[in-house]
């Protein structure tokens, strides 16, 4: 091990037996690992011990509506394209309690969601993935009234990105600009090789995790490598979006007929907004015990698809599914932009994987252009 530590920015290699001790560190600095390993029926998130969790060997096969685990013919720890489920679960969970009233005789008392925020650190951040973060810290923590929740498990995370040099067949983070390679807002970021791992250094906690593990500086070769895996990924990318004249094309074309045929496959079951990244919507509600003492009022995750959602006084903004979904992708790749100064979509993907029926929703707008 080189005398030096590391610099931010620096690249350095470490052996893949070496990541082992990466963990090591991490948990002795009071972190809970959360990574991706090998459920029943698919790669998920889930809270690991070491490396030995990981989906070692394991990869996964994607299509529009379809999804399989596949057995790889290496060793690869991170050979998947995507878990079901994004990293939101643990930064905005689908359930929190808010605060909880407690009725004391003629009186009442509010007790606030006092609970220190976990101390996570996300292993296998894909850069579409920490995209979709930034996103978020947009939405929650930018204006008068950041979401505090959130915002302290947010500085409480460290993110241990890898880069991703095989997309898969419905993944267009290339169109988005979100990847395959990783953006600012890692602590640590990976590319795998053969037999090494390359790691750029993102922040000073990331520097002094690498400081602690076996390492040496990347060689030029190594280097060549990694820019030619992401390049080659950059050009097979399953999916393509023209965002040339977005959201233009969307606002000008709210009336299109080709609306009503996306109405007619969709089911608004609300799966593509539970698996995105980025949707924020939610719900506030009161649950009350048994002897009406104590309520809880909790956060919960909803959905722009649900016929609730647009009930407003009066009656329903958006009684049809076509009004909905036109909202949703409108909102996504179009009205976002002007909140919040970027699209809310990262290319990756999992609204066309997970959707029942297979609406893809890069066809549904090449469709508009193409009868435009």
């Amino acid at each position: 091990m080189p005398d030096l530590t590391p610099n931010i920015g620096a690249f350095a290699s470490i052996a893949k037996e070496d990541l082992a001790r990466v963990f090591q560190v991490l948990q002795e600095m009071g972190y809970t690992l959360l990574g991706p390993t090998l459920g029943e029926t698919a790669i998920v998130y889930d809270e690991i011990e070491g490396v030995d969790d990981l989906p070692i060997g394991w990869g996964d096969e994607q299509e529009a509506a379809t999804y399989r685990l596949r057995p790889r013919n290496d060793t690869a720890y991170f050979g998947y394209t995507l878990a079901p489920q994004s990293w939101k679960r643990f930064l905005y969970p689908p359930v929190q309690k808010l605060l909880t009233l407690t009725v004391q005789g003629e009186t009442f008392e509010i007790d606030g969601n006092a609970e220190p925020a976990p101390r996570y650190a996300l292993i296998g951040v894909r850069a579409c993935e920490l995209r979709a973060m930034a996103i978020q810290d947009r939405v929650f923590l930018s204006g008068h009234f950041p979401v505090p929740d959130y915002r302290a498990r947010r500085q409480r995370a460290f993110v241990l990105a890898v880069n991703c040099t095989e997309p898969g067949n419905t993944c267009f983070c290339a169109s988005m600009g979100a990847g395959p390679r990783v953006g600012p807002g890692f602590d640590l970021a990976l590319t795998e090789l053969e037999e090494i791992f390359v790691v750029e250094v993102g922040s000073e906690l990331g520097r002094q995790v690498l400081s602690q593990t076996p390492w040496r500086p990347a060689g030029a070769f190594e280097l060549q490598n990694v820019r030619r895996a992401l390049a080659e990924a950059e050009q097979h990318m399953g999916r393509h979006l023209d965002t040339s004249d977005l959201p233009d094309l969307l606002y000008q074309n709210l009336e299109h007929r080709h609306w009503d045929q996306v109405a007619q496959r969709c089911l608004s079951c609300t799966n593509c907004t539970q698996v995105c990244p980025t949707c924020f919507c939610s719900d506030v509600l009161d649950q009350p015990d048994l002897t009406g003492q104590r309520t809880d009022r909790l956060r919960v995750w909803d959905s722009c698809f649900s016929l609730a959602f647009s009930h407003v006084h009066g009656g329903n903004i958006r009684p049809h599914t076509r009004s909905r979904y036109r909202q949703w992708l409108t909102h996504k790749l179009a009205s976002w932009i002007d909140q919040f100064g970027s699209s809310g979509c990262v290319g990756c993907g999992r609204c066309i994987t997970w959707c029942p029926v297979g609406i893809d929703l890069t066809a549904e707008v090449a469709a508009i252009r193409a009868e435009v």
